[in-house]
């Protein structure tokens, strides 16, 4: 698996686990976050790269910061 991969993965399986935490579906996040519902999908599946402004929506849209939905990645990647 490619860096870039690695990295993807771990987005998708923080941002699902963070939704799933909260109970909520990939539509109600997509509302919160002011984001279409296919693109929640195709960030949880590792298909998408969110850019940084994705980042701050999901982080509001999961009731957390920016920069704790990145540690949340870093520290499943082992960083």
């Amino acid at each position: 698996m490619t860096e870039k991969s690695r990295e993807l993965q771990s987005v998708a399986l923080v941002v699902r686990n963070l939704r799933k935490d909260l109970k909520l579906s990939q539509e109600e996040l997509a509302e919160r976050s002011g984001l279409h519902r296919n693109f929640v999908g195709l960030i949880e599946r590792g298909e998408r790269s969110p850019t940084i402004e994705t980042i701050f929506k999901l982080a509001n849209g999961l009731e957390t910061t920016p920069t704790r939905l990145i540690a949340a990645v870093e520290a499943n990647l082992g960083q």
